[in-house]
């Protein structure tokens, strides 16, 4: 018979070789639920075209928690170099969606096995659509964390070894956020600077001003940046345009500053521009809050790992963006880091994992949710 590292290794090589990308999981939700009802875990249907949720309730009554995996791919040609690449052109589990799902999957049998030790129902979510933010507050508007008192989910780490767990309350991965700003002067010859009202100087003052808002309006103890990652304007060597445009991004570990610096960051832009006699158009586009874990949760989190004999670590933060912080505005969750010992980062196209990870995975969060659950009781 299959041992479960065995059997975990197979359903994760058969998600990598058919990735699907974000809202066209359909392949993947059948397989993922194929698998689930083989193992006579029931399915809940919450009326999600693509993403599974299951339950296991155990012999115990007591709360609902939840177990979160996603399971979409990005856009990337594989060049990884595994036997098992993937069949879909252009489409890869560059991020390890694949790892998490079949992850999750596994924690899932487990439970099934410890019905008598669950002193509650542990709800399992397959997520989609991750990678384009909008999965989770998707999950949550179609009724998945009605009665869920907490969720938990992880992230693949390629830094950290197999049996490796990064755990740490508060701010874990950074709030996302995209402005685009207008500066919008007067066009004319660039050998007459005089008679124009040049947008490419406007532009870079404002640039270097947003530079100054970290700086200066935030509290040195903030973990705060801002990247304007596209600058264009004008098309010939000797017509100053009309306009500028630039875009970017925040990235910030406090709501607080992420707040902040979107207000001065429009306010700085349009002052500038109204000093040379311009007009800034500033638009922000809210992407993802802040991943902040549960204190409640961290002591419970490292004792899973250490119990069955693997290593917790501080998590060290990461600049990065996930749509896990959508459940947590909802309700209390906690998020860490899974040692893979992969080479390359996330997003890479040769991105590679190691597979044992998966039952470290599988059995790190069975464990997490009968240890939940029996707290809970004891609270």
């Amino acid at each position: 018979m299959m041992d479960l590292q065995q059997k975990l290794v197979a359903y994760r090589r058969e998600l990598h070789e058919h990735p699907e990308l974000s809202f066209h999981e359909y392949e993947t939700t059948k397989r993922l639920t194929n698998w689930l009802t083989e193992a006579g875990i029931d399915i809940v249907d919450f009326g999600l075209e693509t993403g599974v949720v299951a339950e296991i309730k155990g012999a115990q009554a007591g709360p609902l928690i939840a177990l979160r995996a996603d399971i979409d791919a990005l856009p990337i040609t594989e060049q990884s170099g595994v036997t098992f690449t993937s069949k879909n052109d252009g489409i890869m589990h560059a991020c390890g969606h694949d790892f998490h799902a079949t992850s999750i999957l596994g924690a899932a049998l487990l439970l099934k096995e410890r019905v008598a030790e669950l002193k509650g129902t542990v709800r399992i979510i397959f997520q989609p659509a991750e990678e384009v933010a909008q999965g989770a507050d998707y999950v949550v508007k179609k009724g998945v964390l009605q009665n869920v008192a907490a969720i938990f989910g992880m992230h693949n780490k390629p830094e950290l070894p197999v049996g490796t767990i990064g755990v740490k309350s508060g701010s874990l991965m950074a709030s996302v956020d995209r402005f685009e700003l207008d500066v919008v002067g007067i066009g004319g010859h660039a050998g007459i600077p005089n008679d124009t009202i040049d947008p490419i100087v406007i532009a870079s003052q404002i640039v270097a001003g947003f530079q100054s808002i970290v700086s200066r309006n935030l509290s040195p103890f903030s973990n705060t940046v801002v990247s304007v990652t596209k600058f264009q304007a004008g098309n010939t060597w000797n017509v100053i345009p009309e306009k500028a445009e630039l875009e970017g991004t925040v990235r910030s570990f406090q709501e607080v500053d992420r707040e902040t610096t979107g207000k001065r960051m429009r306010a700085l832009a349009e002052g500038i521009a109204a000093s040379y006699g311009a007009k800034a158009d500033f638009r922000w586009f809210p992407y993802l809050p802040v991943v902040d874990n549960a204190a409640r949760f961290e002591t419970v989190a490292r004792e899973a790992a250490e119990a069955i004999g693997y290593v917790a670590v501080e998590a060290i933060p990461n600049p990065a963006g996930e749509d896990f912080a959508f459940y947590q505005q909802t309700i209390p969750g906690f998020f860490v880091w899974m040692g893979v010992d992969g080479p390359h980062g996330w997003h890479h196209p040769a991105f590679r994992l190691t597979e044992d990870a998966l039952s470290v995975a599988a059995n790190y969060f069975a464990e997490l949710a009968v240890r939940v659950l029996a707290q809970w009781q004891e609270a």
